[in-house]
């Protein structure tokens, strides 16, 4: 008989004593931690007079007074450094919004990121640097993005913006991106602000975007700007990384941005109404809004027919469907909460789980390629402007899960949650972001 303990496998040792860490160092002049709140291209098509980026510096005072240090933007690089031909648009941008409804309203008014009425100019290039300079005034860093082959031209009054880099062939884009984004660096430089950088983002999700995949000449390019700038972090972010296959994300990224949403609940709502689908048999399809959506929308809603479209190089311009445009300005948003409150309770354990489990990996691979790790986005998906689900005590409890999960792995940099921003009603509840962003900036590095 022996007194030996039982061997159990190499499973039983712990080998990762220090999860907590930061997957890999960020540069020593940047935040020990990132707290981000994600203004995308809203910084531009929202600043109307009364809007929320009406005033930048009001915009970014507010921002460090909630206790954030990073702003998450669309610095529109194409347009304004992609030498092809906008100088002149980028120097006086009429911001339309998605255009004017048969009623008099806007499109887009009940989405978010879309509800923007438009009606000014800009000189988008000027006010980059006014944004920088704010930004400075107030401690704050900036992750500069393209999200232009995602949706940003879509505001604009003129197809030109889209029109042309819509002209740049398939297999030249990440190229252009790059050379933009080096004359767009150099131009932050020149004004003082390239300590100012958290990183470089080649393009906001490029799984979603209108791009090859990255791995179709990305990371080429990432590499050759990585090589013009070595002092800062470039990347590219996924919307949804292969959390299952991680081993799968080419290599030369300098930052792991990847974001993490659960749709869970959300996701059998919206299989149900069918309303991320496109009216592929024309819009409005006699098929649609199909019963269980008519059943969530606001009384008095007009017919498809009646709500109408827009202009059409808007819909190639973006990745929201017509069907989803419709239903979401005209949905019961008191309905829709219901809906998903009631569905909540079968879904509640695999979402959190599921967000977990995604922070987990993508902290996992960025600690095996020893960069920094960013969840730039999340946490449960893309919601009606005034339904507050995610804004409520589920989606707080959710982000809270997946906030634990990043500062647990060693995540570098995280917003509080997608809708954390000017342009969303969850920025009014000043309490939970000033809890969850001390509790980022006062987390252990080390």
């Amino acid at each position: 008989m022996t007194d030996a303990p039982r061997y159990l496998g190499s499973g039983t040792v712990d080998r990762d004593t220090d999860a907590a860490s930061l997957t890999g160092a960020p540069p020593s002049h940047l935040p020990s931690r990132l707290t981000i709140t994600l203004w995308d291209f809203s910084w531009y098509t929202r600043a109307e007079d009364g809007g929320p980026y009406a005033s930048l510096d009001a915009a970014c005072a507010k921002a460090a007074q909630l206790g954030y240090n990073t702003l998450r933007i669309c610095a529109a690089p194409l347009l304004l450094f992609g030498a092809l031909g906008l100088d002149d648009l980028a120097a006086d941008l009429e911001i339309e919004g998605l255009g004017t409804a048969p009623d008099g309203g806007f499109y887009g008014r009940g989405t978010r990121w879309y509800d923007a009425p438009g009606g000014y100019r800009l000189n988008l290039r000027e006010r980059l640097l006014e944004l920088f300079d704010a930004a400075a005034r107030h401690g704050l860093v900036v992750i500069p993005a393209s999200w232009e082959y995602q949706q940003s031209p879509a505001f604009a009054r003129s197809p030109r913006w889209f029109e042309a880099i819509d002209a740049v062939p398939l297999q030249d884009r990440y190229r252009v991106l790059a050379d933009s984004w080096d004359r767009l660096i150099g131009a932050l430089t020149t004004a003082g602000h390239r300590d100012r950088i958290a990183m470089v983002e080649l393009h906001n999700e490029v799984d979603f975007s209108i791009l090859p995949a990255l791995a179709e000449g990305g990371t080429k390019e990432l590499q050759r700007l990585r090589e013009l700038h070595p002092d800062l972090l470039v990347t590219a972010s996924y919307g949804k990384p292969p959390h299952l296959a991680m081993h799968t994300v080419p290599d030369g990224l300098g930052a792991a941005q990847f974001h993490v949403y659960s749709y869970g609940v959300l996701d059998a709502l919206q299989q149900e109404i069918d309303i991320r689908s496109e009216g592929a048999a024309g819009f409005p399809n006699p098929a649609f809004p199909n019963p269980a959506l008519a059943a969530l929308l606001r009384p008095g809603a007009p017919s498809a027919a009646d709500y109408g479209r827009l202009a059409e190089w808007k819909y190639r311009a973006t990745v929201v469907t017509d069907q989803m445009f419709y239903g979401y300005d005209w949905i019961d948003p008191d309905a829709w909460d219901a809906w998903l409150y009631n569905g909540y309770g079968e879904y509640r354990e695999v979402m959190r789980r599921e967000i977990e489990s995604r922070v987990i990996a993508i902290a996992a691979w960025a600690r095996w390629k020893d960069v920094p790790a960013v969840v730039g986005e999340g946490w449960i998906g893309y919601t009606p402007l005034h339904g507050t689900f995610e804004e409520g005590p589920v989606g707080r409890d959710l982000a809270e899960r997946g906030i634990s999960a990043a500062l647990d792995h060693g995540v570098w940099g995280m917003v509080l949650c997608s809708n954390a921003a000017p342009h969303h009603p969850l920025w009014a509840d000043e309490a939970w972001q000033l809890r969850m962003n001390r509790r980022i900036l006062t987390a252990p590095t080390s």
